[in-house]
């Protein structure tokens, strides 16, 4: 009877651990997350990072929602982040690229990063909650 209870114990154990185990390398997994097509932030962005600059940067910071910048999926249901379809993706890319490289060359901020509250200029500096910094839609 002793016996048994010691193998019982060690795979409960034993069983314990794998699904301790499993469940970190998914919770890893998840965030090392890769996103598709992305051109000026880096291919490694965690999804909490990411979500900031989306959030931070362009919903406040132009008064926008995704998809302003971001195609329909074909399905017609949500977006398709990785379409380079809508010409606001490459002008928000250009604008993304301007801000640190003020922020780096005329600013003195040598480690310039989308996100990082230490960036004097951002999307808000100029946009003020506006798609358009003038407070006009382009023609």
């Amino acid at each position: 009877m002793k016996v048994n209870r010691k193998f019982a114990a060690v795979g409960l154990i034993a069983g314990l651990v794998c699904t301790l185990a499993v469940a970190s390398s998914f919770s890893t997994a998840r965030e090392q997350e890769q996103y598709v097509n992305l051109k000026v932030l880096p291919k490694n962005i965690s999804s909490k990072e990411l979500q900031g600059i989306m959030t931070d940067d362009f919903e406040d910071g132009l008064g926008v929602t995704c998809g302003f910048c971001h195609a329909n999926a074909a399905d017609g249901h949500g977006l398709n982040f990785a379409s380079d379809a809508k010409p606001e993706k490459e002008i928000a890319r250009k604008m993304m690229r301007m801000t640190l490289n003020i922020n780096k060359k005329w600013l003195d901020n040598k480690h310039a990063k989308l996100g990082d509250a230490t960036l004097v200029v951002q999307c808000t500096t100029c946009h003020k909650g506006q798609p358009f910094p003038d407070g006009t839609e382009p023609k």
